[in-house]
């Protein structure tokens, strides 16, 4: 019998979009369940060989959108990113998808992040969603980022009906 682990900051981020860090294989049973359709793979780095051995052997899509070469990985991640990012994460054609960095920590939370922005999430609400999945590590560029983000910036047609709930 497999075992069905989540990864590493596993979380829902509304119905068919979830969030985490990169997967292992003890996660990869967890994952076939979702029946993803897509992966945002934010890390600066390539996802290991075993995960894009798994994506590809599940047929899903992923689009990694983390390699920004002109910027210090230890940056907060680049505006140009986050609007890619949530443009994908606002067609719905793109669902089950799943959002992940390394750990599911700063990169993926600053996207969730600007989606809740989105969503007209106070920014006490949005940052408490950040810091659970930030833990110790919290980023304090990163939460500024998310507070100083222009979401009329980001064009979307057909969202998910989720967006239009709060």
């Amino acid at each position: 019998m497999a075992h069905h682990i989540p990864p590493l900051n596993f979380g829902m981020v509304a119905d068919d979009l979830y969030r985490s860090g990169q997967p292992n294989e003890l996660n990869f049973p967890f994952l076939e369940k979702l029946q993803l359709k897509k992966i945002i793979f934010l890390a600066p780095d390539d996802p290991s060989q075993q995960f894009q051995n798994f994506v590809e052997d599940q047929d899903i899509e992923l689009i990694h959108l983390g390699m920004d070469t002109h910027q210090n990985p230890w940056n907060p991640i680049s505006e140009e990113i986050v609007i890619s990012a949530l443009k994908i994460i606002l067609n719905p054609d793109n669902y089950p998808l799943h959002i992940m960095c390394n750990l599911g920590r700063h990169r993926t939370g600053t996207v969730v992040g600007c989606l809740r922005k989105l969503q007209r999430w106070n920014l006490t609400s949005i940052f408490e969603e950040y810091r659970r999945f930030a833990g110790s590590k919290v980023k304090l560029l990163n939460e500024q980022f998310i507070e100083l983000f222009d979401t009329d910036l980001v064009t979307y047609n057909n969202a998910p009906q989720w967006l239009y709930l709060s």
